[in-house]
C-alpha cells in the first residue's frame, strides 16, 4: 500500500521512484521540487505537508537514494517549524529557500548533546560559554562535512543552524555507504541562529521512519521475488512454510511500520495546522481524549504530557511520533536481515544490494535513537491518559448526513431500552450497510457517521448472526429472509455456525458431513466441532457435502438447521479458562427441507466464503485504543513504579496496539475513498485486503501479548488470570496464525501455494 493512501500519494511515489531510477542526484531532486514538498510556496516550496514528504522519502529509500536529501529536508522542516511558533530568525527565509532549491545542503547532529554548556554569542559578538563539542568531542551528524549548514542542539531543547564557518566538521565512519556521516563541533553559536525549542528529534524520527519503510519495502519485495523463483528440492523455496512465513512476517512488520509513520506524519501536520479538527465527530473519552479533560488538556497544549517542553508539540502528536520511532527502524532492520537470510549466500555477497539496504536500516535505527527510551516515553504518555485521536477526515457532504443521523440518534436516546431495541431492528440500524429493509443501504461514509453518532447507544451484538445474515440477504430467498431476519434482529433467534469438523478445521473444504437426498429435502449426518454457543442456538448455518463425487470445493451446500430437530446432539466442551463456549454437535439423519438450502445446491462454498470473508467498513473496532490497551494502562497506573524493562515492554505493547488501530483507520479511509465517484481514490482493493489481513494477524497476537505482560505484573488479579488463558484461543479460532501467514504470503506477495 505504501505510506500514502490517496491516488495523489500513489502517483507521487511512482513519480519519485521513476525519477530516482533515472537520476538520483541532488540537483535532479531539487529540479522536481522534492526538496520543498513540505514547505510553504512563499519559501520556494510546494505547499504540502510532512506526510507528502514521507511518501517521497519512502520511495527514494526504495531506490537507495542517499546523499544530502534527508538532512536537508529535515533542516528546512525544523526552520519552518520554528517560524510557525515565532518570527523566523534573521535570515531563515533565505536559508529555507536555499535548501528548497538545492543551492544549500545541510547536516544534522543527531548524536547525544554534550554535557557541557553552549556558547551563544550576543549581538555584540561576546561569548557566554563553551560551544557544543568543545575539547575535541564532536557530535555525530547525518550529512557531509562539506555541508553549507549544520543543525546542532544547543542545550535546553534548543537548536541552532550554523554556517560552515561557525563549526568544525570532520568525516566520520558509518556503516551506511550511501549517506555520509561527519563529526561536528561548534566554534560559535550566533544568537541570531538559535531556533529555540524545536522538535528536531521528533521530526527526525518520523522522516527516518519513512526512510526505514522504504528500506523494508525493498527488502520484502526482493525476498518475495527470490522465493517465487529460486528452486530447491524440485520446487520454489517460497512453497516451504518456513520461508513463506518469514517473508509474510516481514510484510506484517512493514505494514505496521507504515501505519505508524503515516499516523505520526499526520499528527505533526495537524499540529502545524492548529485549525485542523475532525469534521465534527463527537469525542467519547477513549478515541481521542482522556475522558476527564486533564490528560486531554496536556495532550493538546504540550504541557505535562509533553514533559514540560515548549516546542509546540502536544502529547497526542508526541505519542504518535514515539510509536513510529519504536516500530519503524526495528522493522527495517528485521526486514533487511530477513531478505539476506532468504537470499542465502547471494545475499551475503558484496555485489548484491542486500547488504546496502541492511546498512541503511542500521543507520536509520542509530540516528532515530534507541527504541527503548521511545518505548518508555510511549508508556509514560499512555499512562498519563494521552490518547491518539483516530477519526477520519470526512468530505464536505458528511455534514448534512451527520445532521440527519444525529437527529435519529437523539430520538433513539429518548426511548426506553426495550423500545429502542425494536427500533434498532425495524429501522436497519444494526447492520446499516445491508440493503433495505434489513439495513439502510448505508454507504461507507454513512457507516462511519452512524458509528460515531451511535457510540453511546450500545447497539446489541448479534454474535454469530452477524456472519450469517449477510449471506442470507445475498443468497437466500425472500421467504428465508422474511422468516429469519426480523426475529434475529429482534434478538429472538440465536445462531451458531456448523462449519468446522474434527478432520476439517483450517481445511474447511475437506469436510465430510454428508447430505443425502430424501423426499422433500435432505438428511444430514456427520460431526461438527468448535461450534460456539451451539447449546444456546435456535438455528445453525451448516455446510454439508451433497455431491461427494465432485471436487471438494464444488459438491458442498449451505443449509439452515433447526437445532431442535431430531438427531441433533450438542455436547459442550470445557475450555482451559473453565468456560463452555465451544461444543461438539452430532448430526444423525437430521432432516432439512429443500426450502432451507441457501443458494443453489452444490454452490455452498460460494455462500460460505461470503460468510467467512464478508467485507464492510468494520467500524466498531476499526480504530482507537482497544479495551485491553485501556486495561493495561489502568493497571500500570495502579501499580508502584515499574522497572525500566517493564516500562519499555509496556510502551512497545502500546505502540503495537496503536499501529493496529492506525491500520484499521487506513482500511476505512481506503474504503471511503474508493466509494467516491471521483477524486482522491485510494490504492487498490488488493492492498486494502493486505492491510486487513495484517491487522487481523497483529490483533490476535497482540491480545495475547498484553494479557501475558499484565498477568506478569498482577498474577493474583482475577481479570488477568482469566485473560491469560482466554486469549490463547485468539490465534486459533477464525483462522490460525499459520493459516493467516499463508494467506498473506500467497495473496499479497504471490508466493506459490503449498502442493
Amino acid at each position: 500500500m505504501g505510506i500514502g493512501l490517496t491516488e495523489e500519494h500513489v502517483e507521487l511515489a511512482a513519480s519519485v521512484r521513476g525519477l530516482a531510477g533515472r537520476d538520483r542526484g541532488h540537483a535532479a531532486l531539487a529540479g522536481q521540487g522534492l526538496l520543498g514538498l513540505h514547505l510553504d510556496e512563499e519559501c520556494g516550496g510546494q505547499g504540502y505537508g510532512l506526510l507528502e514528504l514521507c511518501v517521497a522519502l519512502e520511495a527514494l529509500a526504495e531506490q537507495r537514494v542517499g546523499g544530502a536529501y534527508l538532512p536537508s529536508v529535515l533542516t528546512s522542516a525544523a526552520l519552518a517549524w520554528a517560524g510557525g511558533a515565532r518570527p523566523l530568525i534573521g535570515d531563515a527565509r533565505v536559508l529555507i529557500s536555499g535548501l528548497a532549491d538545492g543551492t544549500l545542503t545541510a547536516a544534522v547532529t543527531l548524536g547525544p548533546p554534550t554535557t557541557q554548556g553552549v556558547r551563544a554569542l550576543g549581538t555584540d559578538g561576546e561569548s557566554s560559554g563553551p560551544a557544543p563539542g568543545a575539547g575535541g568531542r564532536g557530535l555525530l551528524a547525518l550529512g557531509s562535512m562539506e555541508a553549507d549548514l549544520f543543525l546542532v542542539p544547543v542545550g535546553g531543547g534548543a537548536w541552532a543552524v550554523l554556517d560552515r564557518g561557525d563549526a568544525t566538521a570532520e568525516p566520520a565512519d558509518g556503516v551506511d555507504q550511501d549517506r555520509p556521516l561527519c563529526s561536528v563541533a561548534a566554534r560559535t553559536v550566533p544568537a541570531g541562529r538559535v531556533l529555540g525549542d524545536v522538535p528536531v528529534r521528533e521530526l527526525a524520527a518520523v522522516l527516518l521512519g519513512a526512510d526505514a519503510c522504504g528500506v523494508a519495502a525493498w527488502a520484502v519485495a526482493t525476498a518475495a521475488g527470490h522465493a517465487r523463483t529460486r528452486e530447491q528440492f524440485g520446487r520454489p523455496i517460497g512453497q516451504f512454510q518456513g520461508v513463506k512465513h518469514r517473508v509474510a512476517d516481514a510484510l506484517v512488520a512493514l505494514e505496521q511500520a507504515r501505519a505508524a509513520v503515516w499516523d505520526a506524519a499526520r499528527a505533526l501536520d495537524e499540529t502545524r495546522d492548529p485549525d485542523h479538527t475532525p469534521d465534527g465527530a463527537p469525542g467519547d473519552g477513549t478515541d481521542g481524549d482522556a475522558g476527564d479533560g486533564t490528560a486531554g488538556d496536556a495532550a493538546g497544549s504540550g504541557g505535562s504530557a509533553g514533559g514540560g517542553r515548549e516546542d509546540g508539540l502536544g502529547g497526542e502528536a508526541r505519542l504518535a511520533v514515539a510509536v513510529a520511532a519504536v516500530l519503524a527502524p526495528d522493522a527495517a532492520v528485521r526486514c533487511a536481515a530477513d531478505a539476506i537470510q532468504v537470499l542465502g549466500g547471494m545475499g551475503y555477497t558484496f555485489e548484491h544490494d542486500a547488504h546496502r539496504y541492511y546498512r541503511r536500516a542500521l543507520s536509520d535505527r542509530m540516528l532515530a535513537g534507541d527504541p527503548g527510551p521511545w518505548a518508555e516515553e510511549t508508556a509514560r504518555l499512555a499512562v498519563a491518559g494521552v490518547r491518539r485521536r483516530m477519526e477520519p477526515d470526512l468530505p464536505e457532504e458528511a455534514a448534512a448526513l451527520r445532521d440527519r443521523v444525529r437527529a435519529e440518534a437523539a430520538s433513539l436516546r429518548a426511548e426506553e431500552p426495550a423500545a429502542r431495541r425494536g427500533r434498532f431492528a425495524r429501522e436497519g440500524w444494526l447492520m446499516p450497510y445491508l440493503p433495505r429493509p434489513w439495513g439502510r443501504d448505508a454507504s461507507p461514509l454513512e457507516q462511519v457517521i452512524i458509528h460515531q453518532e451511535f457510540r453511546d447507544l450500545r447497539r446489541p451484538n448479534l454474535g454469530i448472526a452477524a456472519w450469517a445474515i449477510p449471506s442470507i440477504v445475498r443468497y437466500g430467498t425472500r421467504e428465508q429472509q422474511e422468516r429469519f431476519l426480523p426475529g434475529t434482529f429482534a434478538g429472538e433467534i440465536v445462531w451458531c455456525q456448523l462449519f468446522s469438523e474434527p478432520g476439517a478445521g483450517s481445511d474447511l473444504a475437506g469436510l465430510s458431513t454428508k447430505a443425502e437426498r430424501v423426499e422433500g429435502g435432505w438428511s444430514l449426518t456427520g460431526q461438527k466441532i468448535w461450534t460456539s454457543l451451539a447449546q444456546y442456538a435456535h438455528w445453525g448455518i451448516c455446510l454439508a457435502r451433497t455431491s461427494p463425487d465432485r471436487p471438494k470445493h464444488d459438491g458442498i451446500s449451505y443449509f439452515l438447521v433447526d437445532m431442535a430437530s431430531p438427531g441433533v446432539t450438542v455436547k459442550p466442551l470445557k475450555e482451559i479458562n473453565g468456560d463452555e463456549i465451544f461444543n461438539e454437535v452430532f448430526l444423525d439423519a437430521v432432516f432439512v427441507p429443500d426450502d432451507l438450502v441457501v443458494g443453489a445446491v452444490n454452490d455452498g462454498w460460494r455462500v460460505a466464503r461470503d460468510t467467512l470473508s464478508h467485507e464492510r467498513v468494520a467500524l466498531g473496532d476499526s480504530w482507537g485504543p482497544g479495551s485491553r490497551h485501556q486495561d493495561m494502562a489502568a493497571l500500570i497506573a495502579r501499580l508502584p513504579e515499574l522497572r525500566p524493562a517493564q516500562r519499555e515492554r509496556a510502551g512497545r505493547l502500546w505502540a503495537e496496539g496503536q499501529a493496529v488501530s492506525a491500520l484499521g483507520l487506513r482500511v476505512t479511509l481506503s474504503q471511503l475513498s474508493d466509494a467516491q465517484p471521483s477524486g482522491s481514490r485510494s490504492s487498490s482493493a488488493g492492498s486494502r485486503g493486505t492491510a486487513s489481513s495484517v491487522r487481523k494477524l497483529l490483533g490476535m497476537r497482540h491480545s495475547q501479548e498484553i494479557s501475558e505482560f499484565c498477568w506478569s505484573l498482577a498474577p493474583a488479579d482475577p481479570h488477568w488470570n482469566r485473560m491469560i488463558l482466554t486469549t490463547r484461543a485468539f490465534t486459533i479460532g477464525g483462522g490460525t496464525t499459520e493459516v493467516q501467514l499463508n494467506i498473506i504470503a500467497e495473496r499479497a506477495l504471490g508466493l506459490p501455494r503449498d502442493p
